[in-house]
């Protein structure tokens, strides 16, 4: 008989070893007694586009700063008429979601004329706007770079004295925290300023498209506004001119080496390297303030700090370069495509008011799209890794006090437990007397070490509770990949299916041997040619487009950044296939019909081994 429903969230039990894991949360994040009712009512769903790792405590307060910050802007800022905010839990480390929609007409339509009022401000002055968002979140980052936890001195400086401060360094050390953390919610309150309205004009313009032509395929209406220039897309431009660079200067011998150290010695040693290096500092202060990863984990690699990463990109594409290779994006051809698109559709239409209101939701669309990929260069790569960096410089503090043993044990205590810890630092430093903190941090990390070994050896379901008759909610259709469809295959998921189904993400039919990627630690195993199948894409992966065949994901939808990406890249793709990375290996030979969001298996790894 087909399962109906997922198991409620208080039937999950906790992993043996993880006993305890509510403690490294804080108290309103994990499904509780006191709210059970509301809970097992309500359809939840893993966010694995954002949080498909355990989360360690710091990043659980980035997951509460996004969704806090996303739900206030549709609910108090611009009054979305069909949608309240996303609501979310932690179920044994893992994040779980659950959009509110309005289903009210009558609340709807009241709703209306606030939003049109709210959000017409915006798109009537969208331009001025985003310049003085631009400017606002570079002030931002500006300010946590100038975040100072300089550790606590033996004696104050004399200057205390002369200059008759009053306070001194265990107050500054627990106002600049307080600084930071503030700073840090701050983020997440600007990068929510325009993305819901990027996403508010584009479905206002695939509603009318959906209404207008009932047939359109969603991957028409998607190429409508490709072909964009996004800040999101220039770290891997700039790699591509750096590569280009080492080819005229004659240094790419250089990126031979594995190690960032080894290629920047041997660089140094020439005038012409001393001159890319040159042009690599003025190029990665921002962009390669670039996760290898999505940007939300901690332990995600940084351009800027862990160099051997973009090297190896730059080594890539000089030997494209050697070769021959044309490194330019498909803007060209994107955009004659989408221009003969829009024109087909056009012509169809009956009136010219109609198509009057066509152009002019269209042209909207396109204005305010690019934001929707650009944020996420600022926010979740720029902003984060400054974050990140600032937190390990607070960790060091802590290890030089013996609370912690490493720097990123930082990681592992809550946001306001961190208050406690200072206070406890500070006081015993005030005082002279004996502090509690190094016997109980050290002790109290390990614990939670152990506790989150556990939860990684766990599987998280794909959803909790019983899902709604319709999924209506467009953000969670196009942004996670949620569907009817998608929830079903969810319920009645068997292995060892040939056939897999997914988003139609970018158009293109390829085929080609599997490379399964989990994580970006193995982006370095893709061959020329192969499918790289993975749970999701980042921003990051985008040097490697040049080299694959297609893209499969497990998880996300037609407006996810994987597909978005993919798109602007001209790789075929196929999104929210849910079971790719459990039913495709490593060798398998597949075919990807990107237009039509199939990917067929078309032999197995022996097979492919075989005949290889």
């Amino acid at each position: 008989m087909a399962k109906d429903r997922f198991p409620s969230p208080f039937e999950i039990e906790t992993p043996p070893g993880a006993e305890g894991w509510q403690d490294l949360y804080p108290y309103s994040a994990p499904f509780s007694e006191d709210r059970r009712e509301y809970e097992e009512s309500v359809f939840w769903f893993q966010d694995s586009v954002h949080w498909g790792a355990v989360m360690t405590p710091w990043v659980s307060t980035f997951m509460e700063h996004a969704l806090s910050s996303l739900s206030q802007y549709n609910t108090r800022h611009y009054v979305v008429p069909p949608a309240m905010g996303v609501d979310f839990r932690v179920l044994n480390g893992y994040c779980y979601l659950a959009p509110i929609a309005i289903t009210d007409p009558e609340v709807i339509g009241g709703r209306v004329p606030e939003f049109m009022e709210r959000a017409g401000h915006y798109f009537a002055n969208w331009d001025q706007l985003y310049e003085n968002w631009l400017g606002k979140i570079k002030a931002t980052i500006a300010e946590l770079e100038g975040v100072d936890f300089t550790p606590l001195p033996d004696r104050e400086d004399m200057a205390v004295i002369t200059e008759g401060r009053g306070v001194g360094s265990g107050w500054n050390l627990q106002a600049e925290y307080h600084r930071f953390k503030d700073l840090a919610l701050k983020v997440w309150q600007l990068h929510f300023e325009f993305l819901n309205l990027g996403y508010a004009a584009y479905l206002d313009f695939f509603g009318f498209c959906k209404q207008a032509f009932p047939n359109i395929p969603d991957l028409a209406i998607a190429r409508m506004v490709a072909g964009v220039e996004v800040d999101l897309f220039r770290p891997n431009e700039e790699l591509k001119r750096l590569a280009q660079l080492a080819v005229d200067l004659g240094v790419t011998d250089a990126f031979a080496h594995a190690t960032a150290a080894a290629v920047e010695t041997q660089l140094a040693a020439t005038d012409a390297g001393q001159k890319w290096m040159q042009a690599w500092d003025d190029a990665a202060d921002p962009w390669f303030n670039f996760s290898a990863g999505t940007g939300f984990y901690h332990d995600d690699l940084v351009w800027n700090t862990h160099r051997e990463v973009p090297y190896g990109f730059v080594r890539d594409y000089v030997t494209q370069i050697q070769r021959g290779e044309d490194l330019a994006r498909p803007l060209d051809q994107l955009r004659a495509e989408r221009n003969r698109i829009v024109s087909e559709y056009a012509a169809l239409l009956a009136s010219d008011d109609d198509r009057k209101a066509f152009m002019e939701k269209l042209g909207l669309a396109k204005t305010v799209f690019p934001y929707v990929e650009n944020h996420n260069f600022y926010v979740e790569h720029w902003s984060h890794a400054v974050m990140w960096r600032k937190l390990r410089e607070l960790g060091a503090t802590f290890v030089k006090e013996e609370f912690l043993e490493d720097v990123d044990d930082i990681f592992l205590i809550k946001r306001d437990e961190i208050d406690e810890a200072l206070y406890d630092m500070y006081s015993a430093w005030a005082v002279g007397g004996q502090t509690r903190g190094p016997v109980y941090w050290p002790r109290e990390v390990a614990r939670r070490k152990q506790i989150l070994d556990a939860l990684r050896d766990w599987e998280a379901p794909r959803a909790l509770g019983k899902p709604p008759e319709v999924i209506t909610e467009p953000f969670t259709i196009m942004l996670w990949g949620i569907t009817n469809e998608s929830v079903s295959n969810w319920l009645g998921a068997e292995e060892g299916s040939a056939d897999l189904t997914g988003f139609a993400a970018s158009p293109g039919t390829v085929e080609g041997p599997a490379r399964v990627i989990r994580s970006a630690d193995e982006i370095g195993e893709l061959q020329d040619g192969e499918i790289l199948v993975a749970p999701i894409t980042a921003p990051s992966w985008a040097p490697v487009f040049g080299r694959i065949g297609a893209a499969v994901t497990d998880i996300g939808g037609i407006m996810s950044h994987a597909a978005i990406v993919c798109r602007e890249y001209g790789l075929p793709a196929v999104t929210g296939t849910a079971f790719a990375t459990r039913e495709i290996k490593t060798g398998m030979r597949v075919r990807v019909e990107g237009g039509a969001g199939k990917v067929t298996i078309l032999n197995d790894v022996t097979e492919a081994a075989d005949t290889g």
